[in-house]
């Protein structure tokens, strides 16, 4: 039986994740909760003896625990692990109860994550199957538990087995262009599709295959005599910095009839509300309004304070609390605004009434094994998206729903999540069980994920639109034309029903108001997406992909930019961790193993003839393909911005990895910043020069993204790279808020006909109060034809505790320094930067105290080093 009743109060309040609250109960509270995390074992199915498991973990996380098998990531050793996922596998653990804890009135399991296909025995009786890695699974086991010891038995049957017969059920497969079939010996079976759990963990262009089962997430057994809180839902109507109208949904499980009380008290155990209801036995929703007076605002990184509320609520009969859920909420108002204008369409993010341009980049999983992410690594990850000024990161289709620590320190730093669904790059089935169960996971993940302050966006897929591009002929990535017509409309309907009707719905439903956007890019609903829309967002990729150069950049700016993107290497410190030094060459066999996409090095190879000498010495080479990314990527990010408030996102691929390898990060997996990080830090302050390409004149563009006028100086000088100033000019100009102005336009010809090209460069610079905001160098050639001359740099080390301070000064330009200390991951407060003739720079960094360093050893490679071998 279900009761609905509306209850008006007024109150200051706020949330955002639901936490249960276990080892720090208030003694009043009733509900016991045993995390089941300890002394379990695994064996392969048909053996005889067991082996120790960690969990939360996974098969593969536990052969190496057991030393059964080597480093998956090591050299090839990917190769020789394939046998893993077509076995069974089977977890067991045993539990005590004691006579108190077998008579509570609720006795149930949760489990929160099971990869995937597991059939759970308790006490060896069967009482739950499942089939979803990213569903929740609740089971009432207080007819199958017994005082004393209690065996819990968990098996995983092989997603490949599985996904093999639901293929040979469909009769033909489905696109899936980045399951490796091939690697895991199944030719050109493509059985990812078929299976509810991280397409990545089946392969793609950046990662490998290694297709894990176990238990990835929490098992915990709940106890208690009383009605439970089941969730709460703060939703938020309107909200401004006058005034924040909230209704919180709190759906109560009452075990028994009755008269109960809510209370919501804040953290310091204050009551700012208390409400009575009467209920029968069964599921309640109540809805209870409220309006909060002059609120505290959560804002996006750079706009404002992150201000989170700690809220409790509370559930109450007969003068005893029964049950207690805490949440954290940043109170704020995210639309995304989609309005006709003279070009087409706009396609950006408003909050708290600020229209704001977003800057980040995409998400993936930061590893294969998702037990070995810690919560220091996701804070080190999201903590270094905010240090680079990004205030938006996309959660990409082809990974997971991520862990709540994520999205808690999205939170915290004020970071807005496009959160994907969990679909990228394919066709899916459309049977009813299939469905089904998809719309079973999306309400699972919005109804856990949608009390966060940082969710902005809900999106359908990743590229499946642009992919399959339906009812136009020779368009998208020609999949359709591999179909016979019934089996087109086969597959077109299936999606159709997935990503137009079911997962829309389940927002509409259990969010209620935040956006959902069917698939990215999309130009608008039914409306695919090409490189020429005005409207949607687009991936551009004709800069690597389609080997455009980098200026194409600017010749392709849609209203977002959520993906575009190069590839690198990582640092030499990074490879030495994955290969012997046979192996350090890019075109050895363990290198081109961590290589994913086919043509990736011969791309990087191509681009960088194109601009550069290419190093012999693989340890610049590696330096300079990461200079390459940097600028490549700078100049992406310089012309989005250069075309405030046409285009309003740029969102480049992708933050980090989930492996060591060549990829398109900025951070790569042992969280080494590459220069791109670097560069995008700058490239994402408040207020940055670009230069925009053109053959007649050097057009400088200044772009501005805080919210008023700002009077400022540009001046722009022309020096010789022993940095004599050759030619200096200054102009008065006004920012206008939140746009983009050409500040000044030169004529190239006029530098030309009194320079060399080569032995020169324009510095621009912006002062407000005399104070530098915004500084950018522009080269006349490209750098392989510079006369750059060799480096001739004054170093300083101090070390002072844990900090060592290094003081640079040289008395000619040094372009791209790179510094570093061998074997030593050693994180410098800037690299990869440019070095002006006569100013001093100082840089730092962070050294554990029990980590032995000879300060003095630091090592430094540059342009200047490469064009003067």
């Amino acid at each position: 039986m279900k009761k609905i009743e509306f209850v008006c109060i007024a109150l200051i309040i706020v949330s955002a994740t639901l936490v249960h609250s276990c080892d720090k109960m208030n003694p009043h509270d009733v509900k016991t909760i045993i995390n089941l995390n300890k002394d379990w074992n695994f064996q392969m199915k048909g053996d005889t003896s067991w082996l120790p498991a960690e969990v939360p973990g996974c098969v593969h996380t536990d052969l190496i625990y057991n030393k059964k098998i080597n480093d998956p990531f090591y050299r090839n050793n990917e190769k020789d692990l394939q046998w893993i996922d077509k076995e069974d596998w089977i977890y067991s653990c045993n539990f005590i109860l004691d006579h108190n804890q077998i008579n509570k009135k609720q006795i149930y399991l949760l489990f929160e994550g099971l990869d995937t296909y597991a059939k759970v025995f308790l006490n060896d009786q069967l009482i739950l199957e499942t089939d979803n890695m990213f569903r929740t699974w609740r089971k009432d086991v207080k007819e199958y538990v017994v005082e004393g010891k209690n065996h819990l038995r968990i098996e995983f049957c092989s997603a490949i087995d599985i996904g093999l017969e639901k293929l040979n059920k469909l009769g033909y497969g489905l696109p899936a262009v980045n399951d490796q079939s091939e690697i895991g010996g199944l030719e050109n079976k493509k059985v990812s599709v078929f299976t509810r759990k991280a397409p990545y963990h089946f392969g793609w262009d950046w990662g490998p295959r290694f297709v894990t089962s176990g238990i990835w997430r929490p098992v915990k057994l709940i106890l208690t005599n009383h009605s439970e809180i089941q969730t709460v839902h703060f939703k938020q109507v309107y909200v401004s910095k006058e005034e924040a109208n909230v209704d919180a949904l709190v759906v109560i499980h009452a075990t028994k009839p009755g008269r109960y009380k809510i209370d919501i008290e804040s953290g310091n155990n204050r009551s700012f509300m208390t409400s009575s209801f009467s209920f029968e036995e069964g599921i309640h929703e109540v809805m209870l309004p409220f309006l909060i007076k002059d609120p505290e605002l959560w804002w996006p990184n750079g706009m404002g304070k992150q201000y989170l509320y700690t809220f409790k609520t509370i559930l109450s009969k007969n003068d005893t609390i029964i049950d207690t859920l805490s949440n954290k909420i940043g109170l704020r108002e995210i639309e995304l605004v989609r309005e006709p204008d003279s070009l087409g369409k706009s396609f950006y993010f408003r909050v708290n009434g600020k229209n704001v341009f977003a800057k980040g980049a995409n998400y993936i999983p930061n590893d294969n094994f998702l037990s070995r992410v810690t919560k220091d690594k996701y804070e080190n990850i999201i903590g270094s998206a905010a240090e680079a000024n990004m205030n938006m990161i996309r959660v990409w289709g082809g990974g997971i729903y991520e862990n709540d620590i994520f999205y808690d320190l999205c939170d915290k730093y004020g970071l807005m999540i496009w959160q994907d669904f969990v679909f990228a790059c394919s066709m899916y089935p459309g049977d009813d069980d299939f469905l089904e169960n998809v719309r079973q996971e999306a309400i699972d993940n919005v109804k856990r994920l949608r009390n966060h302050a940082s969710l902005a966006l809900w999106c359908g897929n990743n590229e499946i639109d642009a992919a399959w591009c339906e009812g136009v002929p020779n368009c998208g990535w020609h999949w359709k034309e591999k179909y016979s017509e019934k089996q087109r409309k086969e597959i077109w309907h299936s999606y159709d029903t997935l990503f137009h009707k079911i997962l829309p719905k389940v927002v509409e439903l259990y969010d209620g108001i935040l956006a959902y956007w069917p698939s990215s890019p999309q130009a608008d609903w039914g409306v695919h997406a090409s490189y020429e829309s005005t409207s949607g967002d687009q991936h551009f990729w004709g800069v690597w992909h389609g080997k455009l150069p980098f200026s194409a950049f600017y010749d392709h700016v849609g209203r977002f930019m959520s993906e575009y993107g190069f590839q690198s290497f990582p640092s030499m410190t990074s490879i030495k961790k994955f290969t012997k030094p046979e192996d350090r060459d890019i075109e050895s066999d363990v290198m081109l193993s961590h290589q994913r996409s086919g043509k990736g090095n011969a791309l990087i190879v191509k681009y960088m003839e194109d601009l550069y000498p290419v190093p012999e010495e693989f340890n610049k080479l590696l330096y300079l393909g990461q200079v390459l990314q940097a600028e490549g990527i700078k100049q992406a990010i310089h012309a989005h911005r250069a075309h405030k408030p046409y285009c309003m996102g740029t969102l480049y691929w992708q933050l980090n990895d989930c492996w060591p390898a060549a990829s398109w990060s900025s951070i790569d997996y042992y969280l080494s910043w590459k220069a791109l990080h670097y560069y995008v830090k700058k490239a994402f302050q408040p207020v940055i020069i670009a230069f925009i390409p053109d053959n007649k004149n050097v057009i400088i563009s200044v772009s501005n993204d805080n919210y008023e006028k700002e009077a400022v100086i540009l001046s722009y000088r022309i020096r010789n790279f022993k940095g004599e100033i050759l030619e200096e000019n200054a102009v008065e100009s006004e920012l206008a808020p939140e746009k983009s102005i050409i500040a000044a336009t030169i004529a190239k010809k006029s530098i030309a006909d009194h320079f060399n090209l080569r032995d020169i460069f324009l510095e621009a610079r912006l002062l407000k109060n005399d104070k530098v905001i915004a500084q950018e160098l522009y080269f006349f050639e490209v750098p392989k034809n510079l006369n750059l001359p060799e480096s001739n740099i004054d170093c300083t080390v101090h070390k002072k505790g844990e900090t060592i301070h290094v003081e640079l000064k040289s008395n000619q330009l040094v372009r791209n320094l790179f510094l570093y200390y061998e074997n030593e991951d050693i994180h410098f407060s800037d690299n990869y930067f440019n070095l002006l003739p006569g100013e001093k720079v100082i840089v730092s960094c962070f050294v554990n105290k029990d980590t032995e360093l000879d300060v003095n050893k630091l090592k430094m490679i540059s342009l200047n080093d490469i064009l003067n071998p």
